[in-house]
């Protein structure tokens, strides 16, 4: 049986045991951190007031930023797999010492300074690990579906953890949170331990001999830069996310608060926004295949700007809970496609740097636009801000639709591809002689 047929045969993503116990251990990791962060942040606030436990907060998401292109050229030197187990390890040590620490003395702000950094750190590495383990788990077209289970895995993640710290941190206070998410880290890493790796494609571009970490780095940057479809892709991703990895959701506190809506109605929002991105996994996990995966993107993209744009104006709770449902699902939506578009396109050698280029544009560098989103609406008034998100948003979908390799993009085998880039070639061959564009083949017996 040869390589091919084993993709074949490969089981839904959904009933694979490899791919489920992946999900699980990134479940486990990523419930670990919410409850970590809430924890870090309560204590920060305790021992020395608001305005400092800002300061912790920017100790955990500057190394991250700093070091994301460092770590993607950590994981596809040395392995996603073992850079990520090595990461769960690191997290689970750190955060058992600092439950101890903390149960024999009152966290003070330098101790979660010092966590907050090692965790920036770490987390530097292990998101490009993660991102670039898939591939490596199951066949080309299963990575849609497992980008929509790992979107489901993160709502679930994300409901679960505040209410979990929130019980522990009544009942046993910081440590004992400090102790639940270290518990919920070697789980993680257990189960890491347990998943098989799929071999490389014959057809990477391996690199013989890696030169240094510098030289590794400049290369995936010219990789993405000189491939067709990864540069406007990442473009694409780095402006569709740039609103909607913490400033969108600092805004809905604003908005909330200016409409007068309160707590509860900023908390029926965002509810709303998790279970429309719960429906996009759960859509996408169950789908057999994305047909026109590039103008589904595109398309998404164009709902969830307008979708944000109209959500600024509304002055309607109901008519928000409501757009904030669309946008989840929308968003949710276009996150999976273009992951899964990554992940297809990308050679596995340089995937853990393009992931940290990806992550980079959605996560490290949403610590830079919070400032913005309050002067914004403190200046102009919460429509104002939403109208901006909606318009990066917009130029997204746009980009999506003016790159024809983008606009007609597919989800397509390494099989697939190789029939495409056969086809589009301007000679083929045809019983051994050469058969140019437009030559018409001499019918026989003439």
């Amino acid at each position: 049986m040869t390589a091919n047929d084993v993709a074949a045969a490969a089981p839904p993503a959904y009933r694979d045991l490899n791919v489920l116990r992946w999900l699980a251990a990134y479940t486990a990791s990523v419930t670990g951190d919410v409850m970590y962060f809430l924890a870090l942040t309560w204590s920060a606030t305790r021992a020395a007031g608001p305005s400092q436990a800002g300061f912790v907060i920017m100790a955990a998401a500057l190394p991250r930023a700093l070091l994301l292109l460092g770590g993607g050229v950590v994981a596809d030197r040395f392995g996603p797999r073992r850079v990520a187990i090595t990461s769960d390890a690191t997290r689970c040590l750190v955060i058992l010492a600092a439950a101890a620490a903390v149960l024999h003395a009152s966290p003070s702000l330098w101790l979660l300074i010092a966590v907050a950094v090692v965790f920036g750190v770490v987390d530097a590495v292990f998101m490009p690990a993660v991102g670039a383990l898939p591939p490596r788990l199951t066949a080309s077209e299963q990575l849609a579906r497992v980008q929509g289970m790992r979107g489901l895995s993160i709502r679930l993640s994300n409901f679960i953890g505040p209410l979990l710290a929130g019980a522990v941190l009544a009942s046993s206070g910081v440590a004992g949170t400090f102790t639940v998410a270290g518990v919920l880290f070697a789980a993680s890493l257990l189960l890491l331990l347990t998943i098989r790796m799929r071999p490389l494609t014959p057809s990477s571009n391996e690199q013989a001999v890696p030169g240094t970490a510098r030289q590794d780095l400049i290369d995936g940057l010219r990789y993405i830069r000189q491939h067709r479809t990864l540069a406007p892709l990442v473009t694409m991703i780095g402006l569709s996310e740039m609103c909607f990895s913490g400033p969108v959701g600092a805004g809905l506190v604003l908005l909330a608060d200016e409409r007068g809506w309160g707590a509860a109605g900023m908390g029926w929002i965002a509810s709303a926004f998790s279970i429309g991105g719960a429906t996009a996994g759960l859509l996408l996990t169950v789908s057999v295949r994305i047909p026109r995966a590039g103008l589904i993107m595109s398309g998404a993209l164009f709902v969830t700007a307008a979708g944000t744009v109209a959500l600024g104006h509304m002055s309607s709770l109901p008519s928000a809970v409501l757009l904030g449902a669309l946008i989840g699902l929308t968003s949710g939506i276009t996150m999976a496609v273009t992951s899964a578009l990554v992940q297809t396109e990308a050679d596995p050698h340089y995937l853990g740097r393009v992931t940290a280029v990806t992550t980079l544009g959605t996560l490290g560098l949403a610590p830079v636009l919070f400032p913005a989103v309050g002067i914004t609406v403190d200046r102009w008034g919460a429509a104002a801000f939403f109208t901006g998100s909606g318009g990066i948003c917009l130029l997204a979908a746009a980009l999506g639709i003016t790159f024809p390799v983008l606009r007609r993009a597919e989800l397509r085998t390494p099989n697939e591809r190789t029939v495409v880039r056969e086809l589009a070639r301007p000679e083929r061959r045809e019983g051994g002689r050469e058969r140019r564009p437009g030559s018409r083949r001499r019918p026989k017996g003439l």
